[in-house]
Parts: structure tokens; sequence; C-alpha cells
């Protein structure tokens, strides 16, 4: 049980960092080339382009990070991705999760 409680807590700590730095007004300085195709607000007038504003947060951070890694292929939003750092990545997630 302590092992349990130590693997939750050292992963609970490795994520809250970078949640609890991530800064949603950075984001929304970085988010102007988002908005070509996710909307002004995340909210896109396409419908190839998906809405940001109010997804969760650590689902926009894994998304980003998969585009920048390949993991998740799309070639656009790789070339994107490729220009962020992981402060820019967790930036944009804060800002687009606290949007509605």
């Amino acid at each position: 049980m302590k092992k349990l409680a130590l693997v939750v807590l050292g992963a609970t700590m490795s994520v809250a960092p970078l949640a609890m730095s991530a800064d949603p007004a950075a984001g929304k300085a970085k988010a102007a080339i988002c908005a070509a195709c996710h909307g002004a607000n995340g909210v896109s007038a396409i419908p190839l382009y998906p809405n940001l504003a109010g997804q969760k947060e650590q689902y926009l951070l894994k998304q980003m990070k998969d585009f920048k890694s390949g993991k998740r292929p799309d070639p656009v939003m790789k070339a994107q991705a490729a220009m962020l750092s992981d402060a820019d990545m967790a930036n944009l997630a804060a800002y687009y999760a606290s949007l509605k």
C-alpha cells in the first residue's frame, strides 16, 4: 500500500508543477496563430477544425505533445506544434481550457 501511495504521489508531483505554472494570459498571447483555424476565441467557424474552447487542459496539452512528437500524425499541426515549447503548450492549454 505504501508503494502505491508513493507512485501516485510521485505521478501527481510530476504533473502538478506544469499545471500550476501554466499562464492562461501567456497562452492567449500565443494563440493568435491558432485563431486562423480554431477561431479567435477557440470556437471554429469551419466544421473541419475542432473547437478548443472549454476542452480539458490536460487533454489539450496531450494533443499538442502528440502532434509535436508525431504520435498523432497531422502535417499542419506537427509544424505548428514544432514551434512550441513545453511552457507554450501548457499556457495554450490553460488558456483554451479557461474559455467557455
